[in-house]
């Protein structure tokens, strides 16, 4: 099933994932964190899923400098060329730009699937053949293509993606494109039956979505093209380190999806989650008859429902009383807060990192 030497994927891992915090931490963000007992962390799942269908000497893995080690550790196949490391974090737009101009200058004819290293996907073989079918629609299509999901509840989180007419099977253009939606707009987009989550995976040729950031993010561009002639090289890594730090904090989706007009999205139903969110943990999970979900640990309930109990295996949580609740520790932090409210956990860590200090993130 693997494809031909101009597919290449990069494997986007260099993220805290703050929202899974106190299970996420700074030091060890969740994509090196093994969630279900599999043996294999969340960023080895996505490179085995890959390797199915990329040549593995393809994979790229984009990642900040502190977590080399860690990459290297998870995935020892991987030759540190395979490693491009991040001198400090600018967000998703440069760190696609940087691994398109990598990837450019050792195929002019590659075809990239850009992908979170976070992401849970329970339907694989559905997966790869979206992916397949992906990557031969984009290889001289000049479009860009994102895979989109029917949304199950008002997510503000994600953006959403509203379709217009079908260019071709399963393929359709899309008419707007709204990034991370306040929570009313979000259940605006529920209601109305139109819109789609976008997954956060992208699908392109490496000079269509060049050509998209030298129009749109020029920013970003001028800092990063001059450097066309060292990628590939030993003195790339010393170019990105000048140069990389000066570019904009901007996502894929601001910078470019928003505002191109050959954007199309396709389709699927593969048991995707992003995993980036402990209500998204709840949500595949098994609840007791009362909607508890307790993880890790052991608990004894009363006069409690819907509420999720993370601990450290061996502790034992005795709750009475409680409804919609996330009781989550690890480590040196215990974080109780409705589970309703889990998009506050940013300003907790915010807080704790400004009045505590760096060892409670």
């Amino acid at each position: 099933m693997v494809t031909d030497n101009n597919s290449y994927c990069v494997i986007m891992g260099g993220g805290i994932g703050s929202r899974f915090w106190p299970f996420s931490r700074k030091s060890l963000p969740k994509q090196f964190l093994d969630f279900f007992g599999t043996g294999r962390s969340l960023l080895q799942q996505t490179y085995d899923r890959f390797s199915k269908v990329i040549p593995k000497e393809n994979i790229l893995i984009v990642t900040n400098d502190i977590y080399a080690d860690l990459v290297r550790e998870q995935l020892p196949d991987l030759a540190d060329s395979q490693i491009l490391l991040e001198p400090t974090r600018r967000n998703t737009a440069p760190c696609m730009a940087w691994a398109s101009y990598h990837i450019q200058a050792l195929n002019p004819q590659a075809n990239i699937v850009v992908a979170p290293s976070d992401h849970l996907i329970l339907k694989e073989e559905e997966f790869l053949e979206v992916i397949s079918r992906g990557l031969e629609f984009v290889k001289d299509s000049g479009k860009l293509l994102t895979l989109g999901i029917t949304p199950n509840r008002p997510e503000t989180g994600y953006g959403y993606i509203q379709i217009d007419g079908e260019e071709e099977e399963n393929f359709y253009k899309v008419k707007t494109f709204t990034e991370k939606p306040e929570l009313e707009l979000a259940r605006v987009f529920l209601e109305s039956g139109e819109f789609y989550w976008n997954s956060g995976l992208f699908l392109w040729n490496v000079n269509t979505i060049l050509n998209a950031v030298e129009t749109l993010l020029p920013e970003v561009a001028d800092k990063l093209a001059p450097g066309r002639d060292v990628y590939g090289t030993p003195e790339e890594k010393t170019f990105i380190d000048i140069h990389f730090p000066t570019c904009p904090n901007v996502s894929i989706d601001i910078g470019i999806m928003e505002k191109a007009d050959n954007v199309y999205v396709t389709l699927g139903d593969f048991g995707w989650s992003d995993l980036g969110t402990w209500g998204s943990l709840y949500d595949l999970s098994d609840p007791d008859e009362k909607g508890n979900v307790t993880l890790q640990c052991q608990s004894l309930m009363y006069d409690t429902k819907d509420n999720m109990v993370v601990l450290p295996s061996g502790k034992l949580a005795v709750i009475d009383g409680l409804e919609g609740y996330l009781v989550a520790e690890s480590n040196n932090v215990l974080l109780i807060c409705k589970k309703d409210k889990e998009h506050a956990i940013r300003k907790y860590v915010n807080d704790a990192q400004i009045k505590m200090g760096e060892e409670y993130i």
